[in-house]
């Protein structure tokens, strides 16, 4: 009876092994120094492999480091219009200087239904208009924020957000940037990004 346990025991460890490996593997990271402090992330290129290898383009060819900033937050108390409410901060470089915002192609919507993945607490998303427009403009949730995924509400076009990362390190800074000052979800004083690198892999 032992012996039969032990090749059951076996056979599932087996089949499980896939799922912890992939559960624990190194995935990239970056750090996003703010002058509030840093935010680190890991990426998820395996499960959004356009998202996540788009921005991890732009962050290799440092267009972040040059005007982007944090200058959107968004909480429950400044989205009176929004039946559905969601709580993020949105950054990037459409507040940068126009000499310092490059010409990019947007990339193909990846939506939570194709990746798997969702918007937790500490996701990292691309903000977007349209599907398929999103370029360089990310945002962090500020809790979970299931009506951001794919069939979720926040959105007209129920096709959601495209999660890439989730932040590791650095969430009390983003609530921090979260609480400052706005006029109407912009920033009065937007939260300067002096940079955002990818960490070396050990």
């Amino acid at each position: 009876m032992n012996h039969l346990l032990f090749r059951v025991f076996l056979s599932l460890l087996t089949v499980c092994m896939p799922f912890v490996t992939a559960y624990n593997q190194e995935h990239p990271k970056v750090v996003i120094q703010t002058e509030m402090g840093n935010i680190t992330a890991e990426i998820y290129l395996e499960q959004a492999p356009v998202t996540a290898g788009n921005f991890l383009s732009l962050v290799e060819s440092g267009v972040y480091n040059s005007g982007a900033t944090f200058y959107r937050v968004v909480r429950n108390d400044n989205q009176p219009n929004n039946d559905v409410k969601i709580e993020v901060i949105q950054g990037g470089l459409s507040r940068a200087p126009r000499e310092n915002r490059p010409s990019l192609t947007p990339i193909r919507h990846e939506t939570t239904q194709e990746t798997r993945l969702r918007h937790l607490d500490g996701s990292l998303s691309m903000a977007r208009s349209a599907p398929g427009s999103a370029d360089s403009e990310i945002f962090i949730c500020i809790g979970a924020q299931p009506e951001l995924d794919f069939g979720g509400k926040r959105n007209p076009d129920g096709m959601g957000f495209a999660v890439f990362g989730r932040v590791i390190e650095g969430m009390d800074v983003v609530r921090k940037i979260q609480l400052l000052e706005d006029n109407n979800q912009y920033l009065v004083e937007p939260v300067k990004i002096l940079f955002i690198r990818k960490l070396q892999e050990k």
